[in-house]
């Protein structure tokens, strides 16, 4: 049984390091279809007066929005973890720090291999496991004597993360670090100022010498140093690093721009808003300006539980923010390779479905895929995922709206309904302002087959639907297909097949007039 990323026992758990609490407000006025955001910072949090009305609260939960880093890191849908270092070849899932380092021999390493499959899958980022909780580190770092650098792999020259960062940039795929603060070698681990100093070298290194890095990794496991004592991360100075050397780069976990979905199972929930309370502590104290407003108002931890971000849960909020969740999983039953678990890799029946609980209900998928001992991603995976390429393709390939007719029952001359089927995520209908309720009617130019669903928001001016539903005209009488309540980023339903020349999609609650950016119907037969 493996242990989560984000489990909390007796020596694990998460160090909080609490910005001065304040009570600043500020507002910005957004108008209805429109982007105001051009030539200037979006703001991605709301602060929430105390005499503010519940109708006040709602509009500005809609009007908070994505920044440009979070809406680029959301559009990749799909991306891929790699677990890969002396866990791999002592066949456990976490070290213990002590472990011979000379145990790290990949017999024939393979970064483009990785890429490749990678790319080939559609997937659209690496994030790689350059140190994980053992300590080793998978490049030659300058702070530590546990690296690559002090092995007779590669003769002491070997550098896997500058391997892989130069595959990913050959390929046209993004880089992402996991960098453990958790670290059971370092030998100043438990000092907090002086591996704090330590960890912020090191990700000095990662995000100056290896290109651009587009999402950094952290979780939040946390345990007593050779000392005895706790370790205490200074999260934000983590950050203005970040920030200083990558600032188009995401932060996942203990960080303020993506948050962890609460299990590792790959599923989304089933209501998932990507505006949630309370991630950023009020403030009259300092100025909330600059590119990152809100880093050191942030409250790093987990937010897991099953509704983040309801009416009710908003309502007795002090702040919200744009935080968006990523969903991970594990191709096999463990994060490193096991020889032994080559028969139980995820079919591609299986990746499918994960595809539609994770990336299907508003999350960014981030799939495990652990390379073994010769440093390849084995043939299994491999086989696996391009297949699972294969039949997401034949879903996705058509759709049925094209070419059909597409009235709404409000619209804005500009942001019309057959936009939402040009597409073209950059086009969008909207109904005019005074309208939380709206529908649009699809007339097919011949009767249409289908059992799938997909619906995009235009994210860009909020998170806005809370409940819909789409309607076939069968046997003469409207009759509901299926039902969602949050859209965000992407929405997929599967239903039984359907069949029929007209189709309606209600939107029966919104927060502000609801704004598509793309609507879709597929057969997946």
């Amino acid at each position: 049984m493996r242990i989560s990323h984000f489990t909390v026992a007796l020596l694990l758990f998460t160090t909080i390091l609490h910005p001065p609490a304040c009570d600043q407000t500020v507002t910005r006025r957004v108008e209805s279809g429109q982007d105001m955001s051009a030539g200037q910072p979006v703001q991605n949090y709301a602060l929430i007066r105390q005499q503010d009305t519940p109708d006040e609260i709602i509009r500005k939960a809609a009007r908070v929005f994505p920044t440009g880093q979070q809406l680029a890191w959301q559009k990749d849908e799909f991306n891929a973890f790699i677990h890969f270092g002396l866990n791999t070849f002592t066949d456990r899932e976490w070290g213990n720090g002590t472990e011979d380092p000379a145990l790290f021999n990949p017999s024939d390493f393979n970064a483009r291999q990785w890429v490749g499959v990678i790319r080939d899958a559609g997937l659209k980022m690496l994030i790689l496991t350059a140190k994980h909780h053992d300590g080793f580190c998978l490049w030659p770092s300058q702070f530590t004597d546990y690296s690559v650098m002090h092995i007779s792999w590669k003769q002491g020259k070997g550098d896997v993360v500058g391997e892989v960062a130069s595959a990913c940039q050959e390929a046209g795929i993004k880089f992402g670090i996991y960098l453990s603060p958790w670290d059971r070698h370092e030998p100043t681990y438990g000092d907090s100022p002086r591996y704090n100093a330590y960890f912020r070298n090191q990700l000095r290194e990662l995000l100056t010498n290896y290109g651009e890095i587009s999402e950094v990794w952290f979780d939040g496991a946390c345990g007593e140093g050779p000392n005895g004592k706790r370790q205490e991360y200074d999260w934000l100075s983590y950050y203005r690093v970040i920030r200083e050397l990558q600032p188009n780069a995401v932060i996942f976990g203990m960080g303020p721009d993506v948050r962890w979905v609460g299990t590792e199972s790959g599923d989304g929930r089933e209501t998932e808003w990507s505006v949630i309370p309370d991630v950023i502590r009020t403030c009259d104290s300092i100025p909330l300006s600059g590119p990152f407003p809100v880093d050191s108002l942030f409250i790093p931890g987990d937010r897991i539980a099953k509704d983040l971000g309801s009416r009710e849960r908003i309502m007795k909020a002090k702040t919200l923010s744009w935080y968006p969740s990523e969903a991970d999983v594990s191709i096999r039953p463990g994060w490193f390779y096991h020889d032994d678990q080559d028969s139980l890799v995820k079919s591609p029946g299986q990746l499918v479905d994960l595809y539609f609980s994770s990336v299907g209900r508003n999350s960014v998928l981030l799939l495990n895929i652990p390379p073994d001992k010769r440093g390849w991603i084995h043939e299994v995976d491999v086989s696996n995922l391009l297949d699972m390429k294969k039949m997401l393709d034949r879903i996705f390939d058509t759709n049925l709206l094209t070419g059909a007719d597409i009235r709404a029952s409000h619209e804005i001359k500009g942001l019309e309904a057959f936009r939402v089927a040009d597409g073209d995520y950059d086009t969008f209908w909207t109904a005019d302002s005074s309208e939380t309720f709206a529908t649009i009617d699809i007339a097919f130019p011949q009767a249409a087959s289908f059992d799938v669903l997909m619906l995009q928001e235009n994210i860009r001016n909020g998170q806005r639907i809370e409940q819909f539903r789409l309607e076939a005209f069968i046997a003469d009488q409207w009759q509901t297909v299926c039902n969602g309540t949050t859209v965000g980023y992407k929405r997929l339903l599967r239903f039984d097949t359907v069949e029929t020349d007209r189709i309606r999609l209600v939107i029966s609650q919104s927060r502000l007039n609801p704004e598509l950016a793309e609507v879709g119907v597929y057969s997946s037969r």
